[in-house]
Protein backbone atom coordinates (compact mmCIF):
# COMPACT_ATOMS: atom_id res chain seq x y z
CA UNK A 1 0.00 0.00 0.00
CA UNK A 2 2.82 2.42 0.75
CA UNK A 3 4.16 1.89 -2.79
CA UNK A 4 0.86 2.87 -4.47
CA UNK A 5 0.33 6.08 -2.50
CA UNK A 6 2.62 8.31 -4.67
CA UNK A 7 0.85 7.13 -7.84
CA UNK A 8 -2.59 7.96 -6.44
CA UNK A 9 -1.40 11.41 -5.42
CA UNK A 10 0.03 12.10 -8.91
CA UNK A 11 -3.22 11.13 -10.63
CA UNK A 12 -5.25 13.28 -8.28
CA UNK A 13 -3.01 16.27 -8.92
CA UNK A 14 -3.31 15.85 -12.73
CA UNK A 15 -7.12 15.73 -12.47
CA UNK A 16 -7.20 18.98 -10.50
CA UNK A 17 -5.04 20.71 -13.16
CA UNK A 18 -7.35 19.54 -16.00
CA UNK A 19 -10.42 20.73 -14.11
CA UNK A 20 -8.85 24.18 -13.61
CA UNK A 21 -8.06 24.59 -17.33
CA UNK A 22 -11.62 23.65 -18.29
CA UNK A 23 -13.08 26.23 -15.89
CA UNK A 24 -10.77 28.97 -17.26
CA UNK A 25 -11.68 28.19 -20.88
CA UNK A 26 -15.42 28.27 -20.07
CA UNK A 27 -15.18 31.64 -18.36
CA UNK A 28 -13.27 33.12 -21.39
CA UNK A 29 -15.84 31.90 -23.94
CA UNK A 30 -18.75 33.38 -21.94
CA UNK A 31 -17.28 36.90 -22.27
CA UNK A 32 -17.43 36.92 -26.23
CA UNK A 33 -20.57 38.26 -28.04
CA UNK A 34 -22.85 35.49 -29.27
CA UNK A 35 -25.07 35.50 -32.48
CA UNK A 36 -28.63 34.18 -32.50
CA UNK A 37 -27.40 30.71 -33.40
CA UNK A 38 -25.13 30.59 -30.38
CA UNK A 39 -21.77 30.73 -32.28
CA UNK A 40 -19.33 33.63 -31.84
CA UNK A 41 -19.96 36.52 -34.31
CA UNK A 42 -16.46 36.46 -35.86
CA UNK A 43 -16.57 32.71 -36.51
CA UNK A 44 -20.02 32.95 -38.16
CA UNK A 45 -18.90 35.78 -40.42
CA UNK A 46 -15.80 33.87 -41.49
CA UNK A 47 -17.85 30.74 -42.19
CA UNK A 48 -20.37 32.67 -44.33
CA UNK A 49 -17.64 34.35 -46.38
CA UNK A 50 -15.94 31.03 -46.97
CA UNK A 51 -19.18 29.48 -48.24
CA UNK A 52 -19.81 32.43 -50.58
CA UNK A 53 -16.35 32.14 -52.08
CA UNK A 54 -16.72 28.39 -52.51
CA UNK A 55 -20.12 28.78 -54.27
CA UNK A 56 -18.87 31.15 -57.03
CA UNK A 57 -17.21 29.09 -59.80
CA UNK A 58 -14.31 30.72 -61.64
CA UNK A 59 -15.06 30.79 -65.38
CA UNK A 60 -13.84 32.38 -68.58
CA UNK A 61 -16.44 33.97 -70.84
CA UNK A 62 -16.85 35.42 -74.33
CA UNK A 63 -19.77 37.19 -76.00
CA UNK A 64 -21.75 35.67 -78.85
CA UNK A 65 -20.66 37.64 -81.93
CA UNK A 66 -21.14 37.60 -85.69
CA UNK A 67 -18.71 36.81 -88.47
CA UNK A 68 -18.77 35.83 -92.13
CA UNK A 69 -19.40 32.13 -92.54
CA UNK A 70 -19.69 29.95 -95.61
CA UNK A 71 -21.41 26.68 -96.40
CA UNK A 72 -18.66 24.63 -97.97
CA UNK A 73 -17.59 21.13 -98.90
CA UNK A 74 -14.09 19.69 -99.08
CA UNK A 75 -12.55 17.25 -101.52
CA UNK A 76 -9.21 16.20 -102.97
CA UNK A 77 -8.10 16.50 -106.57
CA UNK A 78 -5.22 16.74 -109.02
CA UNK A 79 -3.86 19.59 -111.10
CA UNK A 80 -3.87 19.29 -114.89
CA UNK A 81 -2.14 21.42 -117.53
CA UNK A 82 -4.28 23.96 -119.30
CA UNK A 83 -2.96 22.44 -122.54
CA UNK A 84 -0.81 19.33 -122.82
CA UNK A 85 0.56 17.44 -125.81
CA UNK A 86 3.15 14.78 -126.61
CA UNK A 87 4.73 15.65 -129.94
CA UNK A 88 5.01 12.75 -132.42
CA UNK A 89 6.18 12.83 -136.07
CA UNK A 90 3.82 11.92 -138.91
CA UNK A 91 6.67 10.53 -141.02
CA UNK A 92 9.75 8.45 -140.32
CA UNK A 93 13.15 10.09 -140.56
CA UNK A 94 16.49 10.88 -139.01
CA UNK A 95 16.76 13.78 -136.56
CA UNK A 96 18.99 16.54 -137.89
CA UNK A 97 18.42 19.25 -135.29
CA UNK A 98 16.88 19.78 -131.83
CA UNK A 99 15.80 23.37 -131.24
CA UNK A 100 14.95 23.49 -127.50
CA UNK A 101 16.40 22.88 -124.07
CA UNK A 102 14.79 20.46 -121.64
CA UNK A 103 12.35 22.24 -119.34
CA UNK A 104 12.69 25.57 -121.16
CA UNK A 105 9.84 27.82 -122.32
CA UNK A 106 8.86 27.56 -125.99
CA UNK A 107 6.69 29.77 -128.21
CA UNK A 108 3.95 28.70 -130.56
CA UNK A 109 5.44 27.86 -133.97
CA UNK A 110 9.00 27.27 -132.78
CA UNK A 111 10.72 24.33 -134.52
CA UNK A 112 11.52 21.91 -131.73
CA UNK A 113 12.75 18.94 -133.77
CA UNK A 114 13.91 18.99 -137.43
CA UNK A 115 14.32 15.81 -139.50
CA UNK A 116 16.68 15.38 -142.42
CA UNK A 117 14.62 16.94 -145.24
CA UNK A 118 17.03 16.89 -148.21
CA UNK A 119 14.60 14.87 -150.37
CA UNK A 120 11.55 16.94 -149.42
CA UNK A 121 13.47 20.18 -150.02
CA UNK A 122 14.48 19.03 -153.53
CA UNK A 123 10.89 18.08 -154.34
CA UNK A 124 9.74 21.53 -153.19
CA UNK A 125 12.31 23.24 -155.40
CA UNK A 126 11.25 21.13 -158.37
CA UNK A 127 7.60 21.95 -157.82
CA UNK A 128 8.41 25.65 -157.47
CA UNK A 129 10.28 25.60 -160.82
CA UNK A 130 7.30 23.94 -162.52
CA UNK A 131 5.04 26.60 -161.03
CA UNK A 132 7.21 29.40 -162.41
CA UNK A 133 7.03 27.86 -165.90
CA UNK A 134 3.25 27.43 -165.62
CA UNK A 135 2.84 31.09 -164.60
CA UNK A 136 4.86 32.25 -167.61
CA UNK A 137 2.90 30.01 -170.04
CA UNK A 138 -0.40 31.24 -168.65
CA UNK A 139 0.59 34.90 -169.11
CA UNK A 140 1.61 34.27 -172.73
CA UNK A 141 -1.63 32.40 -173.40
CA UNK A 142 -3.67 35.33 -172.00
CA UNK A 143 -1.74 37.81 -174.14
CA UNK A 144 -2.19 35.76 -177.33
CA UNK A 145 -5.84 35.14 -176.55
CA UNK A 146 -6.39 38.90 -176.14
CA UNK A 147 -4.90 39.49 -179.64
CA UNK A 148 -7.02 36.69 -181.12
CA UNK A 149 -3.97 34.51 -181.80
CA UNK A 150 -4.90 31.81 -179.24
CA UNK A 151 -7.98 29.68 -178.79
CA UNK A 152 -10.14 29.45 -175.71
CA UNK A 153 -9.24 25.80 -175.22
CA UNK A 154 -5.52 26.66 -175.30
CA UNK A 155 -6.09 29.31 -172.65
CA UNK A 156 -8.03 26.85 -170.49
CA UNK A 157 -5.23 24.32 -170.79
CA UNK A 158 -2.63 26.87 -169.68
CA UNK A 159 -4.79 27.85 -166.71
CA UNK A 160 -5.25 24.20 -165.70
CA UNK A 161 -1.51 23.58 -165.86
CA UNK A 162 -0.97 26.64 -163.65
CA UNK A 163 -3.39 25.32 -161.01
CA UNK A 164 -1.75 21.89 -161.10
CA UNK A 165 1.68 23.48 -160.58
CA UNK A 166 0.40 25.44 -157.59
CA UNK A 167 -1.05 22.24 -156.09
CA UNK A 168 2.27 20.47 -156.59
CA UNK A 169 4.05 23.26 -154.72
CA UNK A 170 1.54 23.04 -151.87
CA UNK A 171 1.98 19.25 -151.70
CA UNK A 172 5.77 19.52 -151.66
CA UNK A 173 5.56 22.24 -149.00
CA UNK A 174 3.34 20.04 -146.82
CA UNK A 175 5.75 17.13 -147.12
CA UNK A 176 8.61 19.40 -146.16
CA UNK A 177 6.71 20.79 -143.14
CA UNK A 178 6.14 17.28 -141.84
CA UNK A 179 9.86 17.09 -141.23
CA UNK A 180 9.60 20.10 -138.90
CA UNK A 181 7.98 19.44 -135.49
CA UNK A 182 6.71 22.79 -134.13
CA UNK A 183 5.32 23.86 -130.77
CA UNK A 184 1.50 24.00 -131.06
CA UNK A 185 1.15 26.63 -128.28
CA UNK A 186 3.17 28.64 -125.78
CA UNK A 187 4.35 26.46 -122.95
CA UNK A 188 7.25 24.61 -121.35
CA UNK A 189 9.05 21.77 -123.07
CA UNK A 190 9.48 18.54 -121.17
CA UNK A 191 12.48 16.24 -121.11
CA UNK A 192 13.26 14.98 -124.59
CA UNK A 193 13.48 11.28 -125.29
CA UNK A 194 15.64 11.48 -128.48
CA UNK A 195 18.96 12.83 -129.69
CA UNK A 196 20.40 14.18 -132.94
CA UNK A 197 21.06 11.32 -135.34
CA UNK A 198 18.30 9.04 -134.01
CA UNK A 199 16.13 7.39 -136.63
CA UNK A 200 12.53 7.88 -135.54
CA UNK A 201 9.50 6.01 -136.78
CA UNK A 202 6.25 7.80 -137.37
CA UNK A 203 4.17 8.12 -134.18
CA UNK A 204 7.12 7.76 -131.81
CA UNK A 205 7.13 10.15 -128.81
CA UNK A 206 9.63 13.00 -129.04
CA UNK A 207 8.83 15.45 -126.19
CA UNK A 208 5.87 16.78 -124.24
CA UNK A 209 4.85 20.44 -124.09
CA UNK A 210 2.78 21.81 -121.17
CA UNK A 211 0.92 25.10 -120.80
CA UNK A 212 1.07 25.77 -117.02
CA UNK A 213 0.38 29.50 -116.82
CA UNK A 214 -3.18 28.44 -116.03
CA UNK A 215 -3.97 25.08 -114.44
CA UNK A 216 -7.08 22.94 -114.44
CA UNK A 217 -8.19 21.21 -111.26
CA UNK A 218 -10.15 17.95 -111.54
CA UNK A 219 -12.03 16.61 -108.50
CA UNK A 220 -15.23 14.78 -107.57
CA UNK A 221 -18.12 15.44 -105.19
CA UNK A 222 -21.01 13.19 -104.10
CA UNK A 223 -24.10 13.51 -106.27
CA UNK A 224 -26.15 14.94 -103.37
CA UNK A 225 -24.38 18.30 -103.93
CA UNK A 226 -25.36 18.44 -107.59
CA UNK A 227 -28.30 20.79 -107.00
CA UNK A 228 -26.06 23.34 -105.26
CA UNK A 229 -23.27 23.44 -107.83
CA UNK A 230 -22.93 26.35 -110.25
CA UNK A 231 -20.22 27.37 -112.70
CA UNK A 232 -18.39 30.37 -111.26
CA UNK A 233 -18.40 29.29 -107.61
CA UNK A 234 -15.21 30.10 -105.71
CA UNK A 235 -12.76 27.50 -104.40
CA UNK A 236 -9.80 27.56 -102.03
CA UNK A 237 -6.92 25.25 -102.96
CA UNK A 238 -4.05 24.10 -100.73
CA UNK A 239 -1.17 21.74 -101.41
CA UNK A 240 1.57 20.05 -99.41
CA UNK A 241 3.98 21.35 -102.05
CA UNK A 242 3.47 24.89 -100.68
CA UNK A 243 2.31 24.42 -97.06
CA UNK A 244 0.42 27.29 -95.48
CA UNK A 245 -0.49 28.94 -98.80
CA UNK A 246 -3.97 29.20 -100.32
CA UNK A 247 -4.84 29.64 -103.99
CA UNK A 248 -8.13 30.95 -105.36
CA UNK A 249 -9.83 29.00 -108.13
CA UNK A 250 -13.14 29.13 -109.99
CA UNK A 251 -15.47 26.27 -110.85
CA UNK A 252 -15.27 26.06 -114.64
CA UNK A 253 -17.23 22.98 -115.71
CA UNK A 254 -19.65 20.35 -114.38
CA UNK A 255 -19.72 16.99 -116.10
CA UNK A 256 -23.30 16.28 -117.25
CA UNK A 257 -22.82 12.58 -116.57
CA UNK A 258 -22.87 11.33 -112.96
CA UNK A 259 -20.66 8.31 -112.28
CA UNK A 260 -23.10 5.47 -111.64
CA UNK A 261 -20.47 3.38 -109.83
CA UNK A 262 -19.27 5.94 -107.30
CA UNK A 263 -22.38 8.17 -107.31
CA UNK A 264 -20.15 11.19 -107.82
CA UNK A 265 -20.04 14.10 -110.25
CA UNK A 266 -16.82 15.10 -112.03
CA UNK A 267 -15.91 18.79 -111.65
CA UNK A 268 -13.24 20.97 -113.21
CA UNK A 269 -11.96 24.26 -111.85
CA UNK A 270 -9.41 26.70 -113.19
CA UNK A 271 -6.75 28.64 -111.30
CA UNK A 272 -4.03 31.10 -112.22
CA UNK A 273 -0.51 29.76 -111.66
CA UNK A 274 1.51 32.90 -111.12
CA UNK A 275 5.21 32.20 -111.34
CA UNK A 276 4.53 28.56 -112.30
CA UNK A 277 4.81 27.59 -108.63
CA UNK A 278 2.38 24.68 -108.99
CA UNK A 279 2.79 21.93 -111.56
CA UNK A 280 0.46 19.45 -113.29
CA UNK A 281 -0.07 16.20 -111.42
CA UNK A 282 0.23 17.77 -107.93
CA UNK A 283 -2.21 16.46 -105.30
CA UNK A 284 -4.33 19.26 -103.79
CA UNK A 285 -7.08 19.77 -101.23
CA UNK A 286 -10.15 21.68 -102.34
CA UNK A 287 -12.67 23.72 -100.36
CA UNK A 288 -15.68 24.62 -102.50
CA UNK A 289 -17.79 27.48 -101.13
CA UNK A 290 -21.45 26.68 -101.84
CA UNK A 291 -22.90 29.79 -100.18
CA UNK A 292 -21.32 32.76 -98.41
CA UNK A 293 -23.18 34.45 -95.51
CA UNK A 294 -21.83 37.78 -94.19
CA UNK A 295 -23.25 37.83 -90.61
CA UNK A 296 -23.68 34.60 -88.67
CA UNK A 297 -23.85 34.27 -84.84
CA UNK A 298 -20.88 32.23 -83.62
CA UNK A 299 -19.22 31.05 -80.41
CA UNK A 300 -15.86 29.38 -79.80
CA UNK A 301 -15.87 25.59 -80.08
CA UNK A 302 -14.75 25.27 -76.46
CA UNK A 303 -18.03 26.83 -75.28
CA UNK A 304 -19.99 23.73 -76.37
CA UNK A 305 -20.78 21.02 -73.85
CA UNK A 306 -21.96 17.58 -74.99
CA UNK A 307 -24.84 15.87 -73.23
CA UNK A 308 -26.41 12.41 -73.58
CA UNK A 309 -28.75 11.97 -76.53
CA UNK A 310 -26.51 13.81 -79.01
CA UNK A 311 -27.42 17.13 -77.37
CA UNK A 312 -25.16 20.15 -77.10
CA UNK A 313 -25.56 23.16 -74.85
CA UNK A 314 -23.75 26.22 -73.54
CA UNK A 315 -23.82 28.07 -70.24
CA UNK A 316 -25.05 31.65 -70.59
CA UNK A 317 -24.04 34.04 -67.82
CA UNK A 318 -27.01 36.06 -66.56
CA UNK A 319 -26.73 38.29 -63.46
CA UNK A 320 -23.81 36.36 -62.09
CA UNK A 321 -25.31 32.91 -62.59
CA UNK A 322 -24.87 30.22 -65.26
CA UNK A 323 -27.96 29.20 -67.18
CA UNK A 324 -27.92 26.12 -69.41
CA UNK A 325 -29.12 26.81 -72.97
CA UNK A 326 -29.46 24.01 -75.55
CA UNK A 327 -28.03 24.90 -78.96
CA UNK A 328 -28.27 23.75 -82.56
CA UNK A 329 -25.01 24.24 -84.45
CA UNK A 330 -24.21 24.75 -88.13
CA UNK A 331 -20.96 25.37 -89.99
CA UNK A 332 -17.56 25.42 -88.31
CA UNK A 333 -14.46 27.31 -89.32
CA UNK A 334 -11.34 28.61 -87.63
CA UNK A 335 -12.36 27.37 -84.18
CA UNK A 336 -15.76 29.11 -84.34
CA UNK A 337 -19.16 27.38 -84.51
CA UNK A 338 -22.33 28.77 -86.04
CA UNK A 339 -25.35 28.95 -83.72
CA UNK A 340 -28.53 28.09 -85.62
CA UNK A 341 -30.47 28.07 -82.34
CA UNK A 342 -29.31 29.24 -78.94
CA UNK A 343 -28.13 32.43 -77.23
CA UNK A 344 -28.56 35.73 -79.05
CA UNK A 345 -25.77 37.94 -80.36
CA UNK A 346 -24.26 39.86 -77.44
CA UNK A 347 -25.07 37.24 -74.79
CA UNK A 348 -22.14 36.09 -72.66
CA UNK A 349 -21.31 32.38 -72.66
CA UNK A 350 -18.82 30.36 -70.64
CA UNK A 351 -15.80 29.14 -72.60
CA UNK A 352 -13.77 27.57 -69.75
CA UNK A 353 -14.70 26.11 -66.37
CA UNK A 354 -17.89 24.31 -67.49
CA UNK A 355 -16.90 21.08 -65.73
CA UNK A 356 -17.58 22.73 -62.36
CA UNK A 357 -20.89 24.29 -63.37
CA UNK A 358 -24.48 23.31 -62.84
CA UNK A 359 -27.59 25.10 -64.11
CA UNK A 360 -28.12 28.15 -61.87
CA UNK A 361 -24.68 28.06 -60.25
CA UNK A 362 -23.04 31.35 -59.27
CA UNK A 363 -20.02 32.29 -61.37
CA UNK A 364 -17.02 34.53 -61.00
CA UNK A 365 -15.55 35.84 -64.26
CA UNK A 366 -11.78 35.68 -64.18
CA UNK A 367 -8.92 35.90 -66.72
CA UNK A 368 -7.89 32.84 -68.68
CA UNK A 369 -4.78 32.22 -66.58
CA UNK A 370 -6.83 32.12 -63.37
CA UNK A 371 -9.21 29.49 -64.78
CA UNK A 372 -6.30 27.36 -65.94
CA UNK A 373 -4.62 27.63 -62.55
CA UNK A 374 -7.79 26.63 -60.70
CA UNK A 375 -8.11 23.39 -62.65
CA UNK A 376 -11.07 20.98 -62.50
CA UNK A 377 -12.35 19.80 -59.13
Amino acid sequence: MSNRRPLVLALSLAGLVMLGLYAWQSSRSSTMPVRAGGAPASAAAQSGAAKAVAAAVAVEVQPVRTQAMADDVTAVGSLVSNESVVLRPEVAGRIAEIGFRDGAPVRKGDVLVAFDASVQRAELQQAQASLNLAVANHRRAEDLFARKFFSQSGLDTAKSQLEAARASVALAQARFERTRIRAPFDGIAGIRKVSVGDYIKDGEALVNVEDVDTLKLDFRLPELYLGRLEVGQRLEVTSDVLPGERFDAMLDAIDPLVDAQGRAVQLRARLANSGNRLRPGVFVRVRLILEARPEVPVVPEEALVAAPGNVQFVYRVDEGRAKRVDVLTGSRRGGMVELVEGPAVGDTVVTAGQLKLRDGAAVSIVPVAAVAAAGPD
